[in-house]
């Protein structure tokens, strides 16, 4: 790569500052040309910034007034070197000196080139360039810790150390092929099934925090459902902390789903707040609660809340028929208000852990509610920190390939198949592994992996 880009690194709109960088072999000399300050950039010494003004070279007009830093390379994110713009952050003054970049011959980076960069000059692999996604996308503190020690290396460090195992095995085998005379075919099976079955147990651990880890970086999609007026929409305002949805006596208010990400616990949650389902003459209402029918059918968790101070309607029976098979809680509201609803049928239907007692007027049980999601779908509590958590689903099914091929070589080794053969089935696991931290990756995939991040990442 002997081209310099550049592209605006911060979220476009108004804001205090922008950040504008440039990566590349011209980069520092294509700055100077159109930055005037007490100094010339290619003397000043890496990781410094300097204090000055952006000007038209042609007639030495001022542009804006910025922040320059210097970081020269190997140094840099990049490991090219790299000037970063810091200005205004309005928007006219952003595309004026951007656009003057540009003119210099500069090129526009495409979406995630920066990272690509940093990819493939070494700087970092695959996994940890798949994490600058999640760190950026993280909706919760933990998702946002998980995707930081990715970023830092702790899955790639693992992936790693578990192939140079596997070429150690294929080393021993090799020279069993080589030398068979020496080769006592007995004591070699066993040696392939032992280190064969560290290596999955290995990759089990990993496979085994997949679905946390896939929760915590996606969120779970959850829809609030029940009877119209029974507090669906107040508990989404409880739980987002904000007046998102409205809430009146009157059944009905809300005519359509309404989304909102939030945080119980260290969970994130998808919030699907949706129309009271009963049957209504009003036309769009109707097409509220045929929407609010869907979300049932795609939600990961389904909160079925329940009015505990009026007795229990026939459509909240259906509603408890329709979920009881699925993830799903049930949320006794109103708790501050005197018992009208019997509950022995609920309680036939639903165990006690699924079953929430909470007062949303009041902001009671919200914790209670933490504790059920957290059974319901991490046992209890989530892993500890130290964990290595598996979210990414192209990670996931390298994972199962590398673990399947595995399993065939050990299959194979207790059939006494030719270790030539028996090779083959390390080998490819070897190659799955390799795959997932980018050592062996195709030029499309590595372009389709990178063209999911923003500009200027």
């Amino acid at each position: 790569m002997t081209d310099t880009i550049a592209a605006i690194s911060t979220p476009a709109g108004e804001g205090g500052i922008a950040v504008i960088r440039v990566s590349g072999p011209d980069s520092i000399m294509t700055t100077d040309r159109i930055f005037s300050f007490k100094g010339s950039l290619p003397d000043v010494a890496s990781h410094t910034v300097h204090y000055g003004h952006i000007i038209q070279p042609s007639t030495g007009e001022r542009i804006e007034e910025v922040l320059v830093t210097v970081m020269r390379g190997p140094r840099s994110f990049t490991t090219e070197d790299v000037v970063e713009i810091s200005c205004h952050g309005g928007i006219i003054s952003v595309k004026k000196v951007l656009n003057l970049v540009l003119e210099q011959g500069v090129r526009l980076a495409e979406p995630g080139e920066f990272t690509k960069r940093a990819f493939l000059n070494g700087r970092i692999d695959l996994t940890q360039a798949e994490a600058v996604i999640d760190l950026i996308r993280a909706k919760s503190d933990r998702a946002f810790k998980i995707a930081l020690k990715q970023v830092e290396g702790t899955l790639s460090k693992q992936v790693k150390e578990l192939r140079y195992r596997l070429v150690e095995l294929m080393a021993h085998i090799e020279v069993n092929i080589d030398y068979p005379e020496h080769d006592v075919e007995e004591l070699t099976n066993a040696y392939i099934k032992d280190k064969c079955t560290t290596a999955i147990g290995d990759l089990d651990r990993l496979l085994r925090s997949a679905e946390q880890g896939k929760i915590l970086r996606e969120g779970i999609v959850t829809a609030i459902v029940g009877r119209p007026n029974v507090g669906k929409s107040s508990l989404l305002n409880a739980l987002a902390q904000d007046n998102k949805a409205i809430v009146t006596d009157i059944p009905g208010t809300t005519r359509d789903v309404i989304e909102e990400y939030v945080n119980l616990n260290g969970i994130p949650l998808k919030l699907l707040d949706t129309a009271g389902l009963r049957e209504t003459e009003d036309i769009v209402e109707r097409i509220g609660v045929e929407r609010s029918r869907s979300a049932l059918g795609d939600a990961d968790l389904i909160l079925l809340v329940i009015n505990r101070n009026e007795p229990l309607h026939e459509d909240e029976k259906q509603l408890m028929e329709q979920v009881r098979d699925k993830q799903s809680i049930v949320i006794l509201n109103k708790s501050d208000l005197p018992t009208a609803a019997d509950l022995s049928y609920m309680e036939a239907r639903f165990p006690p852990e699924r079953i929430v007692l909470m007062s949303v007027k009041e902001n009671e049980g919200l914790d209670r509610l933490g504790e059920a999601i957290a059974n319901l779908f991490f046992g209890g509590q989530l892993e500890t920190n130290d964990i290595t958590y598996v979210s990414n689903v192209r990670h996931i099914h390298l994972l199962n390939k590398a673990k399947r091929s595995l399993e065939e070589a050990q299959d194979a080794a207790d059939q006494f198949v030719p270790i030539d053969m028996i090779q083959i089935d390390i080998r490819n696991a070897w190659e799955n592994l390799g795959e997932l931290v980018g050592d062996s990756v195709g030029e499309s995939l590595i372009d389709q992996i990178f063209s999911q991040f923003c500009l200027g990442k």
